[in-house]
């Protein structure tokens, strides 16, 4: 029986102590294979066709050309995978753009074997190299927004050419907490809705994104640089204010517990701790149909079962559409689940957004 083709991975790292390591890291497991080292942005620019690899493990503190402009430009000419390997935990500011350029992950880099969770990170490298591997990316277009042609979707229903306008006695409802959640791609997406909310905006935001424990923190902060709302970690026994993003910390739970934040470290849910799962079954108990959830680009099904809870329990609901999802797996499930009220492109979540909460603004 032949052995599976292991999976193809272009290091661009500029140091050669750390290229060694993680060319030792990638070889040993069978799953993949090293397919070339880039010292800088341009080599690996010019390596990148030749090289043919399946992912791209990318350093963000590069000579010349750094990080994010390695990643637009790969993304807009030959479009690759990438998984961004971060030294520095506590500055997300280029891994951040680097994720809206289209780089699909960030994990953090093992800086030497001595370090007590080497194999941990090692183990977590490979398996993020594997998994984004599997993704289908796009090529970027600068000059033009990606068009959305409403009609039937790959292997969905038809979708109707202006989305339907909230039954009467959903505009007539008071929401009162809005919940998103996103994995994979989630960044770049999360960035795009929240600067285009409004700073009046009358609901709570609670946010669940799949990203490492060490990263949470920077990447609440990052938000708060991109979005007009005050973005903030979750606390406990925080009282969700309006206007105000809440963003689940990492390795915990995200829930709503009569009306105040409750966080925990119970077991992972679809193999997540944050989970928008969690996130949104509490929405559906707390607020009911005062709820809005929103689920967004990801890999696997979290969030798509919370969504039908949500449904069930009278809340407004979106999916984000497959034709800008970057993977459309999560937002999908809860559509084939019947999770959601509506399935909206990106660029049409804000303005169903204002649209549900526009009588929520007049009388608050």
């Amino acid at each position: 029986m032949t052995a599976p083709r292991r999976i193809r991975v272009l290091v661009v790292e500029d140091s050669p102590v750390i290229q060694q390591l993680l060319a030792h890291i990638i070889e040993a497991d069978p799953r993949l294979e090293v397919a070339g080292v880039a010292s800088s942005g341009e080599q690996a620019l010019r390596m990148i066709e030749r090289a043919a690899p399946d992912v791209v493990s990318l350093d963000i503190r590069l000579p010349g050309i750094d990080g994010f402009e390695v990643t637009s430009r790969i993304m807009r000419q030959h479009p690759v995978p990438i998984v961004v390997v971060a030294s520095d935990v506590r500055d997300l500011d280029i891994p951040m753009r680097a994720l809206q350029a289209g780089a699909l992950a960030v994990v953090e880099k093992p800086g030497s074997v001595a370090r007590a969770d080497y194999q941990t990170v090692a183990h977590h490298l490979c398996t993020q190299l594997v998994i984004m591997s599997q993704v289908k990316v796009i090529r970027h277009r600068t000059t033009a927004r990606a068009a959305f042609r409403p009609g039937k979707a790959e292997g969905a229903d038809a979708i109707p050419a202006s989305p339907p306008a909230p039954a009467p006695e959903g505009r007539r409802r008071r929401f009162r907490a809005l919940g998103l959640v996103a994995s994979t791609g989630g960044p770049a997406a999360l960035s795009k809705l929240l600067k285009e909310l409004p700073t009046d905006f009358p609901l709570p935001v609670l946010l669940v994104q799949h990203m490492g424990a060490p990263f949470m923190a920077g990447f609440a902060s990052w938000l708060g640089t991109v979005s007009p709302l005050p973005v903030l970690l979750a606390e406990q026994g925080a009282i969700p204010r309006p206007g105000h993003v809440y963003v689940a910390p990492g390795n915990q739970h995200l829930t709503i517990v009569n009306g105040v934040v409750h966080l925990t470290a119970d077991a992972m849910v679809c193999g997540q701790r944050p989970s928008g799962e969690v996130l949104f079954q509490s929405m559906a108990v707390a607020y009911g149909a005062a709820a809005i959830g929103v689920l967004l680009t990801g890999m696997g099904e979290d969030g798509a079962r919370g969504l039908v809870d949500m449904r069930r329990a009278g809340a407004y609901t979106i999916a984000e559409h497959a034709s800008t999802a970057v993977i459309h797996s999560m937002p999908g499930t809860a559509v084939k689940l019947g999770g959601a009220v509506e399935e909206l492109p990106l660029d049409q979540v804000v303005p169903r957004l204002l649209q549900l909460t526009s009588d929520d603004k007049m009388t608050s």
